[in-house]
């Protein structure tokens, strides 16, 4: 029970493969209360997931984490005191993946850096009012800071931009408690990662490679890590990305 009288938002989930939910699912089992987020056309899919948690009866509150109205309400709609929160949220428009990073117009690189880099900033100031005892910021991240990958293109920037983020977050969080840090996952094969061209060669040279292996259909092991680092077991962590990738990393 790591997680026993904590109260962690929960952002990210659209169904049962989401990794979000995996980490929903961890964190309710470990004994914390979660609550979730969701938007627009999304809510009914992240409403029905919730159903399938071990402990379906959870608040569900709107969040866009790209509107400020939206994020200046969370602490409102939210309630009460947090002790984490779970940063699951990216999107790129199909001109900036598979292939289009010299052809992809501004204007949807914009888009996907505001969305995959800028939100951590944006659910990190909106929940700083809720964590007065200090908390735990973690953000799902896919590593960018070494490499540059096959048809990933800008979403590969925006997360290189996202590790950044976390870093600045974590100098000027850590005064007040707040630890943020990111857990860098192999290839999982949710609905985002079917959306862009080409997924498959992460999934292949993954489980060639990684040392450990890789199941690109269990998301365990990173809900795992994200609930280890929602917990206490790390009070002096901050700024850090742990990798959750089968050791890949560490020999590609």
């Amino acid at each position: 029970m790591l997680l026993e009288g904590k109260r962690l938002l929960i952002t990210g989930i659209l169904n049962d493969a989401s990794i979000a939910y995996s980490v929903a699912q961890r964190a309710q089992e470990a004994g914390a209360e979660i609550v979730l987020t969701s938007f627009g056309r999304a809510m009914s899919l992240t409403q029905r997931a919730a159903r399938r948690l071990p402990h379906p009866d959870v608040q569900i509150v709107e969040l866009d984490a790209t509107n400020a109205a939206d994020v200046l309400a969370l602490a409102d709609r939210v309630g009460g005191q947090l002790d984490g929160a779970l940063h699951a949220i990216g999107y790129a428009p199909e001109s900036c993946l598979g292939g289009g990073f010299l052809t992809a117009p501004w204007e949807d690189v914009s888009v996907a850096m505001h969305i995959s880099a800028f939100s951590l900033k944006s659910l990190a100031i909106a929940c700083r009012p809720l964590m007065t005892n200090g908390g735990s910021i973690v953000g799902l991240d896919f590593d960018n800071s070494r490499v540059a990958w096959p048809v990933y293109d800008w979403m590969g920037v925006a997360k290189a931009a996202f590790e950044s983020t976390s870093r600045y977050l974590a100098r000027d969080l850590g005064p007040s408690g707040i630890r943020v840090n990111l857990v860098a996952a192999g290839p999982i094969r949710t609905i985002a990662a079917k959306s862009i061209p080409g997924f498959e060669q992460f999934e292949d040279s993954w489980a060639e490679r990684a040392p450990l292996g890789w199941d690109v259909r269990d998301a365990d092991p990173v809900a795992r890590a994200c609930v280890a680092l929602f917990s206490d077991l790390f009070p002096a962590t901050t700024g850090e990305v742990i990798h959750v990738d089968g050791g890949y990393h560490a020999v590609n």
